[in-house]
């Protein structure tokens, strides 16, 4: 099932690579300055990185994993992104 997140920042890369780097610790990941993937227990996580936005685009394994996944991006985001007053991705099941 997909999942997409989206966060308007001209800090995306910056996001990215922090979210990638703190997930590294637990499961398996791969990332670059601008695109990366996550094995969550729940699914699959791809980001990616523009000038101007964050994207995740989740393959979860079910739709009771959308709470848990758009959850623990968003609690991170809102530590690594608070100057900037972060409150939740833009998310779509779409």
């Amino acid at each position: 099932m997909p999942l997409t997140g989206t966060f308007q920042t001209p800090h995306a890369a910056k996001y990215l690579g922090q979210l990638c780097k703190h997930f590294a610790h637990k499961i398996e990941v791969h990332y670059t300055e601008t695109d990366g993937t996550a094995q969550f227990v729940f699914g699959t996580g791809s980001f990616s990185a523009s000038p101007s936005e964050l994207i995740i685009v989740f393959d979860l394994k079910d739709v009771a994993a959308t709470e848990v996944a758009k959850s623990v991006i968003d609690s991170h985001l809102q530590r690594f992104a608070f100057r900037e007053k972060f409150e939740a991705m833009e998310w779509s099941d779409v």
